[in-house]
Formats: structure tokens, C-alpha cells, sequence
């Protein structure tokens, strides 16, 4: 009775404190799932994986977005940014004297 009290302690301490909610999917979908699961995984494992992946995929999304925000505003507040159409331009100039070398090369 003692390892009982003993192991469902152990077990409480450990559970999680909150659940994902559930979502209707079509079965076929349900079973390529289950057809992806490595062995000894559970879908309930799976599932919290790609959650947590894509939690952390839109946090780094964010802070890159954040950053670059922040960049180009102190470029603007220092002034030392390029207009875009001077950047364009100046690349769309490599890539003609690129092209002119590969025609010279051919000839």
C-alpha cells in the first residue's frame, strides 16, 4: 500500500499542469500521423513537439523582425542607410556585367 501512496506521488509531482486543447482532424490525417510516429512515440508527444517548435519558430520570428525594426531605424536616425532603389540598382549592374562576361566567354 506504501509503494502505491509512493508511486502516484511520484507520478503527480511529475504530470503536467495544463493541457493543450483538442482538435477535430479527418481520420485519414489522424492515421498518416500515426503512420509518422517513431517507435515508442505517442501522438501526445508529437503533437507537444510540434507545438513547442512552432512556439519557438514565432518567438525568433518575432525578435528577427524586432531587430531588423530596430536597425533600420537607427540607420534612419544616423543616417548612414542606402535607399533600396540604390541597392537594386547597384546589384541589377553586377548581374548585367556578369551576363556580358558569360556572352564574352561563349564567343
Amino acid at each position: 500500500m506504501k509503494v502505491d501512496a509512493v508511486s502516484q506521488t511520484r507520478y503527480s509531482l511529475n504530470m503536467k499542469k495544463a493541457t493543450i486543447p483538442p482538435i477535430r482532424i479527418e481520420s485519414a490525417f489522424r492515421q498518416e500521423i500515426e503512420q509518422s510516429l517513431c517507435d515508442g512515440e505517442t501522438m501526445a508527444a508529437l503533437v507537444e513537439n510540434a507545438v513547442r517548435t512552432e512556439v519557438t519558430r514565432r518567438r525568433d520570428q518575432s525578435e528577427f523582425v524586432r531587430r531588423g525594426l530596430a536597425a533600420i531605424a537607427r540607420s534612419e536616425a544616423d543616417g548612414d542607410w542606402i535607399p533600396a532603389e540604390t541597392v537594386i540598382a547597384k546589384l541589377e549592374a553586377k548581374v548585367a556585367a556578369a551576363r556580358a562576361r558569360k556572352r564574352q566567354h561563349r564567343q
